[in-house]
């Protein structure tokens, strides 16, 4: 045991004197894959997940807006781009197919406010 200390401490004085210059380029390689597991791929999924969602909607799905506006799919436009919400019995608003949010799932008062 007390052969190896002096080798370890011999190592580290080595390592300190000459610092790799592929050092850095393996931080950033960490870096680099950290930052990606961490934002970029779950930003694309939940991307890829909205896309499909939007895709699936048809006529009478309840959806909510991204501005909160909650309606039922009244008609999609030819090219896919626009939807017509019907909000009350005579209100009717059309928006770009991308402001959906995604389906209304109204909320259980039972379970409002408890955590």
């Amino acid at each position: 045991m007390n052969q190896w200390i002096p080798r370890l401490l011999l190592l580290a004085d080595e390592a300190a004197q000459e610092p790799s210059p592929l050092s850095p380029l393996f931080l950033f390689g960490i870096l680099g894959v950290l930052f990606w597991f961490v934002i970029i791929r779950p930003q694309s999924r939940e991307k890829k997940r909205h896309a499909e969602l939007l895709n699936e909607m048809k006529k009478n799905d309840r959806v909510v807006s991204i501005g909160g506006i909650i309606g039922t799919i009244a008609d999609l436009s030819a090219d896919g781009r626009s939807v017509t919400l019907k909000v009350d019995d005579n209100t009717r608003i059309k928006m770009l197919r991308s402001a959906i949010q995604g389906p209304y799932q109204p909320v259980d008062n039972e379970h409002a406010g408890k955590d």
